[in-house]
């Protein structure tokens, strides 16, 4: 739980950096149409929710800043029985006034947007970049519930089931542990299914002696967890199976032990390219020799993404990786970014050993940066073979 006082520490914040004689507006979320009279389940406006942890809609935070003073207003729906019945009970604005530290409450209704308004929404994104106490700790909670979904889909008797049946064992356990949203739509991935990377339509059956990507995590009280790991249907790794999980887990490790205070991004994809290709390359997967693979891009074939982003309120949180100097933003103690190296080889990618095509294995892992390294969030959420393996 965030305490009121934190959300009003991060709006003076805000009040600080804006300049005199100037107007700044942060709204809430809109419904969102489902289709007809139905509407997608509501999730605030990450934004608003940062500097208020207010979830109801049609509600507007504004900043007025003059020379010598700056007021904070907040605009909130009146009560009313009638809406009340159908879409749930309302704040109101004489329980907001009491609740948020703010100089006045308005009803929205009176509420005008300004054509002058400051767009602040790149200061909010920097301040998101460092993580509070109490944001870590409701992030560890989403991750605690994450690992026990994740060991229920290891142990889950896959025999004769679907990647849909596995999906909803694992957003089961989601929401029994207090999380009612996944924080981006599961990845249910078996066979070669894994070797699109965002393949969600999780429907195909789970076919013995093949892999499943597992890229699931879900949302405490509006933060993310984001983990990936790979597990055989079976219950066991083959032996190609094992090669190539290895190849990208050592590679994981080694990124990792690289996080700390002032190292980039773009070194620890350097090094994961690197890492990868070489391993590739002993595989029989690539031929060559690894500077020149690279300076060609040949890795990307197998591995087209990035080695881990931002992630905070939104799984990919909307933070900078660039200053407003157009330089990188180095890591800083706070920050928490994903690391999810990855191999992906097509089933029907001949050039590809026989015994890997059809593979696609991604692992990842929530890496908080602290002051003389980093902690790895999930780390007791299995992951080498014999963890897996002996959960499974």
């Amino acid at each position: 739980m965030i305490l009121e006082s934190e959300y009003k520490r991060r709006r003076d914040f805000v009040a600080k950096k804006l300049a005199k004689n100037s107007i700044a507006i942060v709204s809430s979320s809109k419904h969102k149409t489902r289709s007809n009279d139905t509407d997608y389940p509501y999730r605030q406006n990450s934004n608003f929710y940062y500097l208020t942890g207010f979830k109801e809609d049609n509600s507007h935070l504004v900043f007025i800043k003059k020379k010598k003073q700056t007021k904070c207003l907040l605009y909130v729906q009146k009560k009313d029985k009638v809406d009340e019945l159908w879409n749930g009970k309302r704040l109101g604005k004489s329980k907001a006034k009491k609740r948020f530290l703010v100089d006045e409450v308005k009803l929205s209704e009176n509420f005008k947007k300004s054509k002058k308004a400051k767009d602040i929404s790149s200061l909010i994104a920097q301040m998101r970049l460092i993580k509070s106490k109490s944001e870590i700790k409701l992030i560890k909670k989403a991750i605690s519930i994450t690992r026990e979904a994740h060991h229920e889909a290891m142990r889950f008797d896959k025999k004769d089931k679907y990647e849909y049946e596995l999906q909803a064992e694992i957003e089961y356990i989601f929401k029994k542990n207090g999380s009612y949203s996944d924080a981006y739509s599961s990845i249910v991935a078996s066979g070669d299914s894994a070797n699109t990377l965002h393949y969600i339509s999780n429907n195909k059956p789970l076919v013995d002696k093949t892999l499943i990507l597992i890229d699931a995590g879900c949302e405490y009280d509006y933060y993310a967890s984001d983990i990936t790991r790979t597990i055989p249907v079976s219950g066991k790794f083959s032996k190609p199976q094992k090669e190539l999980y290895n190849l990208v887990l050592d590679t994981q490790l080694k990124i990792i032990k690289m996080i700390k205070p002032g190292a980039l991004r773009t070194k620890l994809q350097k090094k994961a390219e690197i890492l990868l290709t070489k391993g590739m390359i002993k595989l029989g997967i690539l031929k060559g020799n690894y500077k020149k693979l690279i300076k060609k891009q040949k890795h990307k074939k197998y591995y087209p993404h990035g080695i881990g982003h931002w992630m905070g309120l939104d799984v990919h949180d909307a933070a900078p990786y660039k200053d407003n100097n157009g330089d990188e933003i180095a890591l800083k103690k706070g920050m928490i970014l994903t690391i999810e190296p990855g191999i992906y080889i097509s089933k029907s990618d001949k050039k590809v050993p026989k015994r890997f095509r059809g593979i696609g294995i991604r692992i990842e892992d929530d890496i908080l940066v602290i002051k003389d390294g980093y902690e790895n969030l999930s780390q007791k959420i299995a992951k080498t073979v014999q963890e897996i393996e002996d959960i499974s």
